[in-house]
């Protein structure tokens, strides 16, 4: 005889069993983030699949991934490039090469297909210029080191978030640092204490719009965003010194436990639908699509974007852990 208790855990099993054939779980895929609301939409109405929201960063997803290595809850994850790396270094990853593959610059992916670009961005000061004040924008790395800007400063934590840690690549190699030494950003970051930064782990569009965090290190699609989307009084600068532009990369998960339905998103990123969604949200394409007119007119002049470098995300891979242990030690 079937007890009450037996029937619900049947009834819970065939549910999970019918939504699990509807939906696929991906780590770190924020709404407020590269529009990933706008994506996730389109695939659903596509596809029938749905995608529950995730506000995970690149560091929480890492860990969550790991620690449920033995029964994988999630099908794929939307990482910083470098932690797409470290993915398949710990084992978490199995190849898969969707359509448009071969279009993916050949620094931008794993050879094999553990991990690849979908979109990137370009690092610099995403700023609310209602919230200044009336000061100035800022317009250099130096500026945010001016008492001027004291508690309106924020960047995502550099141990953990993937864009908190390309900040802290970026203001390393442009006050002349290197991925083998980060002295010049932990020396950095430690005078930008005095200013009283806001360090959240998540990402802080919402913070920004809402005038909370004034200046936040950020991409330049963010700002965009706010600024022509969400008509937001907002700025977008690339330092003076310079900066970095950084992919963001999908992965598929070894024991993925929906893993049609997780090859049908890595699908959909990549496909022509879906490169096309991530120009219209003012990130640039990982395949040659060319933005639209009307978007491209809208981003900086080309003179400022030629003081952003691309990252080698080998080498930030190898310096990640290493940097972080050391901003945890001498600045946290």
């Amino acid at each position: 005889m079937l007890t009450l208790t037996g029937a619900l855990a049947a009834s819970t099993a065939i549910s999970r069993r019918a939504f699990a054939q509807e939906t696929a779980i991906c780590y770190n895929c924020p709404p407020e983030w590269a529009d990933w609301a706008g994506q996730l939409k389109a695939f659903q109405q596509k596809t029938g699949i749905f995608v529950p929201a995730d506000d995970k960063n690149s560091g929480q997803a890492m860990a969550a991934a790991l620690a449920e290595r033995a029964h994988p809850v999630a099908d794929a994850m939307y990482l910083g490039g470098q932690v797409g790396i470290q993915a398949k270094q710990d084992g978490l990853t199995q190849p898969y090469k969707p359509a448009g593959f071969d279009q993916v610059p050949a620094g931008q992916k794993d050879p094999d297909g553990y991990w690849f670009a979908i979109h990137s961005g370009t690092l610099g000061f995403f700023v609310n210029k209602a919230a200044l004040g009336g000061k100035p924008v800022p317009q250099s790395w130096a500026d945010l080191l001016k008492p001027d800007y004291s508690g309106m400063i924020g960047y995502l934590d550099p141990s953990s978030a993937a864009v908190g840690y390309v900040g802290a690549v970026a203001v390393n190699l442009a006050m002349g640092g290197s991925y083998t030494d980060f002295t010049p950003a932990i020396t950095y970051f430690k005078k930008l204490q005095a200013n009283q930064p806001i360090v959240p782990k998540q990402t802080a569009y919402a913070r920004v719009l809402s005038g909370e965090i004034p200046i936040l290190l950020d991409y330049d699609f963010d700002a965009y965003r706010a600024k022509y989307t969400d008509k937001a009084p907002v700025e977008f600068v690339i330092p003076r010194e310079g900066s970095v532009s950084f992919p963001y990369v999908m992965t598929l998960l070894k024991g993925a436990p929906h893993l049609a339905n997780g090859k049908k998103l890595l699908d959909f990123t990549l496909s022509d639908e879906g490169q096309a969604l991530w120009a219209k949200a003012y990130l640039r394409p990982a395949r040659p699509v060319a933005l639209p007119p009307e978007i491209e007119a809208r981003f900086l002049p080309a003179s400022d974007y030629a003081r952003a470098r691309p990252v080698d995300l080998a080498a930030l891979a190898a310096a990640q852990k290493g940097f972080a242990a050391r901003y945890l030690a001498e600045v946290s």
